[in-house]
């Protein structure tokens, strides 16, 4: 029988906006948005909600019709959630970008989602437009977008263009959604691989969005010394992409209905980081592996003054038992796993917040949400045994945007949600991560799928075939490896280095293979021609000991 979550709380069932801004209650005039950089540049949930207004009611002014999406292609800035919450909460889509991607990835989301209208930082619009040139997407349709005026570039004029002016956002209103619409609603669109292949449009719903920020908090304040005061006010970081699940679930929604101001870094750098912590006295963090992997080992953080952190929130990616321990016993604070996926919202494990637990586990099933255990015959497990991750519940995404086929076979007979990791539990319902069954890479926290980076590969003049996989050079470590077979003619035409320049020059950074190019004779394949994934592994398993063994070398 699945293991249903000890835990059940009472969940909204409504739209984002009158769960973050409800009739019955005036909007807050604290700050919670505030730009790291200047601290005078900010915004409060009252003034976030009259951009909210003034960009819903511009959206509809220019005709975007109910679950039309709106991509925006941007770094962090305090707008974003204006974005975010303006275009679900008038009905429209939210698809967020990675600022780092090149052209042909920006062309394959356009693309991908039929987006009705681009908002673009600035800094940007130059990939942008030739982008949208390839995906003959219309100029008149891309708008500037940044936490300033920007005027007009190239033709191109600044989303402020469009919007209500404050006189008649008061008028706007939003749409209430009844229980049914709550759940069959299209919030965001958040892009994701899956357990393989090329990235799909994740659907989220606005009960999706809302289920997960409620289970989020319970758990983050289980077992939390009782105190008859009001919460006690946290300061948070946002330093994670607002373009992706992970950082929306608590920079945005999570930060509006705590009330924690939250500190927005543009973009991650460690030493703006660890000196943001300081300034500011944040307390909570939500990060990933590879920044507690810099806490640990880099020399700038005995710099620094991080007594203020009480509690790290960390997900996205596996992390070790002994890293976990040596960043709680040197920081003097709780380190507090999560496991999740773009396909669950955010995430559905939490160690509990109040808990200092030191064994490695992700912790107990979010409320109201149940998980099996599948072995490799399609029978479910218990306690002690391994099996992959199954999970049902109100976070939970509708399905990937128009993909039946993907849509069902990720999800089983029984309507749970295939995730591809494998997991073990103990009688007492905690669940420690211990494998993977899907092919995705992990580098620092990012998702990266094999099949998106051969199907790039091939592209490639010189290339007859390609296979990617991950070499594994420590817990924490993953880098992307091509294995390239060239074709006949072109053998004394190319070199491994020049097949990783030239892929460079096209995939985001994270995509890059920095795990180095190795030309063979032909690409492992069964009998129905699928790529041989496990005799790559054992290659790339091979090849990761001697770049060990290179790098030890060096060190001495």
């Amino acid at each position: 029988m699945p293991a249903e979550s000890r835990f059940q709380i009472d969940i909204p069932a409504t739209d984002i906006l009158s769960y973050l801004f409800p009739l019955t209650r005036l909007a807050s005039d604290k700050p919670i948005w505030i730009d790291a950089d200047d601290t005078s540049n900010s915004l409060s949930p009252k003034q976030l909600l009259q951009w909210v207004k003034r960009l819903g009611g511009g959206l509809q002014l220019l005709g975007l019709q109910r679950q039309d999406v709106v991509m925006m292609y941007s770094h962090n800035h305090i707008f974003v959630p204006v974005a975010y919450l303006g275009i679900s909460g008038c009905g429209c889509i939210f698809s967020g970008c990675n600022p780092a991607y090149g052209v042909d990835e920006t062309v394959y989301q356009i693309q991908n989602t039929e987006c009705k209208a681009i908002l673009v930082e600035p800094s940007l619009l130059p990939t942008l437009l030739r982008a949208a040139d390839k995906a003959n997407f219309p100029k008149d349709r891309i708008y500037l977008f940044s936490d300033k005026d920007s005027g007009s570039m190239n033709g191109i004029k600044d989303w402020r263009s469009f919007i209500l002016p404050p006189s008649k956002a008061n008028s706007w209103t939003w749409t209430p959604l009844t229980d049914f619409q709550s759940c069959s609603t299209i919030a965001a669109l958040n892009y994701s691989s899956g357990t393989t292949g090329l990235p799909k449009g994740v659907m989220i719903s606005h009960q999706n969005v809302i289920a997960n920020v409620e289970q989020s908090i319970y758990m983050r304040d289980l077992e939390q010394p009782y105190r008859p005061e009001a919460r006690p006010e946290e300061r948070w970081l946002g330093f994670l992409p607002l373009y992706h699940a992970y950082g929306q679930l608590w920079s945005i929604v999570a930060a509006a209905r705590t009330l924690s101001p939250c500190y927005f870094m543009r973009s991650f750098n460690y030493v703006k980081f660890l000196g943001n912590i300081q300034k500011y006295k944040v307390t909570h963090i939500q990060t990933a592996p590879p920044v507690l992997v810099m806490l640990a080992k880099r020399p700038e953080t005995k710099e620094y003054d991080l007594s203020s952190l009480q509690n790290i929130l960390c997900g996205a990616a596996p992390l070790s038992r002994e890293l976990q321990n040596e960043v709680s016993a040197r920081f003097n604070l709780k380190v507090v796993q999560t496991w999740g996926m773009t396909e669950v919202t955010c995430s559905c494990l939490h160690v509990p917040g109040g808990r200092d637990d030191r064994s490695g586990s992700v912790g107990y099933i979010d409320p109201n949400a149940s998980i099996k255990l599948i072995n490799d015959d399609e029978q479910e497990v218990g306690p002690g045994e391994r099996g992959e991750i199954r999970v049902k519940g109100p976070n939970v995404c509708m399905g990937y945007w128009r993909n039946e086929k993907a849509t069902k076979e990720t999800f089983d007979e029984d309507g749970y949600l295939k995730t591809g990791d494998v997991a073990i539990r103990n009688d007492d319902g905690m669940y420690w991560i211990v494998d993977r069954k899907k092919e995705l890479i992990k580098v620092k926290g990012f998702q990266v799928a094999p099949a998106e980076l051969e199907a790039m590969l091939l592209k490639h003049e010189h290339v007859a075939d390609a296979a990617v996989c991950a070499l594994q050079l420590s817990d924490h470590e993953e880098l992307p490896r091509a294995y390239v077979a060239l074709k006949e003619e072109h053998k004394s035409a190319s070199t491994e280095w020049d097949i990783e320049k030239w892929m460079a020059e096209r995939v985001a950074k994270h995509k890059q293979l920095t795990g180095g190019v190795v030309f063979i004779e032909e690409i492992p394949k069964s009998p129905s021609g699928k790529i041989q994934r496990k005799e790559l592994r054992e290659w790339a398993k091979r090849d990761a000991e001697a770049w060990k063994r290179k790098r030890e070398g060096a060190k001495l």
